[in-house]
């Protein structure tokens, strides 16, 4: 999103005992009071007829943190998903639009499909646009209409047949836009600067007082929105990522000295490169930006590199793109920021290539390195047959909190239940490979790579997953949200 970012916004809570604290989502009735309701058009549906309580208890919630101490804390619930028995939208009246934003992941194809077959097949619900090329399109490009038949098989190709766009976000324009073509469900599929903008466009729709609901389907190929287990298109970028494994292990086996070297999509966070290793098997060493690195000397990677060869006569190494980016700098500028404000990275690949080979070079001893980058064209496949289901449950789940009236919110899987989360709640940090935990050190016993740490870089790790703990133990971070809670909790004790 451009500009500064927006304050936070006030939170909803309720209290109870054992300091469980349920952090809801605003519904549109909070804001425009004695809105009529009408009974769900699922009850109607023979397809749902033989579903078991099919509609969701309204007091049912999903607990953030699912492993706790007999005499801990509940922690953080939330609002879980699904449908209700009463509706907020009348199917005649509903005119939804869905918009893409960011970069491209597998998958995005799937959601759109699945939020507009879920519109119709479900609700009814027949005006549906999509808003072609992300924020901007809302002021500045044509719209089309989605209908089943027109996303029938979409979720057969990669990318999003709305097109995407980073920026463009300008709030007035956008409400404006959705004001003046009578839209009253906006649906937001991108990453947490695409959720911080949703955010941004349901603050002012609840100013305007419009009964519309804004609501966000998380999407990041990196893993790395928090709160949520994963996002979609993450599980086929790892299967993607095999491939380019594969190749590089193969390349590197069938040369003297060879080294096949990867490079994987992780700006800030390691989760495919992480993954793609442990699945793999056949990497000798993983870097992630979670974990520094360094070259020279002993323990470095070049004595490691040196140990591999002399042992198998042969490595495989896979980078994530964010890594080892401080080690670049010292030698190299910055590259600036993309339209999303992102910071642009120096290819660590190509860098790491350069260096591994001047080692080597100098120390007069022959080498075959490969370098394989496959970073767009794991973004461009298709979602696999698990992301498929994933993008078809998520759809569904916001589609049915859309319709119950909920707004400003996000819906994702939380220990396998789906829920609505707050739009601030995935924005007020990344999820990040934790370096302290046993899926790392699996990691580390798997290839058998140094783990390039100081004490200080691992008393550093521990102090930031002791605060992430006490974020899951009591409440969000958010001083408005702890001030409301200890209101609610002296009230009771009342």
């Amino acid at each position: 999103m451009d500009g500064a970012p927006p304050p936070k916004p006030e939170a909803k809570l309720a209290a109870g005992e054992a300091g469980y604290v349920l952090d809801d989502v605003p519904h549109v009735s909070d804001y425009l009071p004695d809105l009529p309701t009408y009974p769900n058009p699922l009850q109607d549906n023979t397809a749902y007829s033989v579903v078991k309580q099919y509609f969701v208890n309204p007091d049912d919630t999903v607990c953030q943190k699912i492993v706790v101490h007999k005499d801990g804390p509940r922690g953080n619930h939330f609002r879980r998903a699904g449908p209700r028995q009463r509706v907020y939208f009348e199917p005649d009246e509903v005119h939804a639009c869905i918009v893409t934003c960011g970069g491209l992941c597998p998958g995005l194809n799937t959601v759109i499909r699945e939020i507009v077959c879920g519109l119709s097949d479900m609700y009814g619900v027949t005006k549906i646009l999509g808003i072609q090329g992300g924020y901007r399109g809302f002021y500045a490009r044509n719209t089309i209409d989605l209908t089943p038949k027109s996303v029938n098989d979409i979720h057969k190709r990669g990318g999003t047949i709305l097109g995407s766009s980073r920026g463009g976000h300008d709030t007035m324009k956008i409400v404006d836009s959705i004001q003046y073509r009578g839209i009253n469900q906006v649906y937001v599929i991108g990453g947490d600067g695409s959720q911080r903008g949703a955010g941004v466009i349901f603050e002012e729709v609840r100013k305007r007082g419009l009964k519309v609901a804004v609501a966000g389907i998380p999407k990041t190929i990196d893993n790395d929105i928090p709160v949520i287990d994963k996002s979609f298109g993450f599980d086929s970028a790892v299967e993607e990522a095999q491939r380019a494994i594969n190749a590089a292990h193969v390349e590197a086996g069938s040369a003297e000295n060879g080294i096949g070297l990867v490079k994987l999509m992780g700006r800030y966070s390691g989760f495919i490169a992480h993954y793609a290793t442990l699945a793999s098997r056949d990497v000798d060493c993983c870097l992630i930006p979670e974990s520094p690195f360094y070259l020279d000397g002993e323990g470095g990677l070049f004595k490691y590199i040196e140990k591999r060869l002399k042992e198998n006569g042969h490595m495989v190494i896979v980078v994530a793109e964010g890594a080892g980016q401080k080690l670049i700098v010292e030698n190299m500028k910055e590259m600036g920021q993309d339209a999303s404000g992102n910071a642009l990275l120096l290819d660590v690949g190509l860098w790491l290539s350069q260096k591994i080979n001047e080692h080597f070079k100098k120390n007069k001893t022959t080498i075959n390195l490969k370098y394989i980058d496959p970073t767009y064209m794991i973004r461009a496949i298709p979602s696999n047959a698990s992301d498929n289901v994933y993008c078809t449950l998520l759809a569904h789940s916001v589609v049915h909190g859309a319709m119950a009236g909920y707004t400003g919110f996000t819906v994702g899987q939380v220990n396998g239940r789906h829920c609505y989360i707050p739009f601030y709640r995935i924005t007020e940090k990344q999820n990040k490979v934790s370096i302290t935990d046993r899926m790392w050190a699996r990691l580390l016993s798997s290839t058998n790579q140094p783990s390039f740490l100081s004490k200080q870089d691992v008393d550093d790790a521990k102090v930031e997953d002791e605060r992430t703990a006490k974020l899951l133990d009591g409440s969000p971070s958010n001083p408005k949200v702890e001030d409301k809670v200890a209101t609610s909790n002296s009230n009771g004790a009342k």
